[in-house]
């Protein structure tokens, strides 16, 4: 089981996230769970390639 990190909030009676990995793509739903369902959606995208050029947050280790 994989664990993908994301960011939500309620604004008015929609839902909006993106997935941390993802700054640039957000997605919304009707309710939490609905929202869950479009980021794993845009996840399964984003990660296969699907999105042609998408960027992508790295981390860099400094000594």
């Amino acid at each position: 089981m994989q664990t993908i990190k994301y960011v939500h909030w309620q604004d008015g009676d929609w839902w909006l996230g993106y997935l941390e990995e993802y700054p640039d793509y957000w997605t919304q739903g009707e309710s939490l769970p609905d929202l869950i369902e479009h980021l794993k959606d845009l996840y399964l995208d984003l990660s296969g390639g699907h999105i042609p050029g998408a960027r992508k947050v790295g981390e860099l280790v400094l000594p």
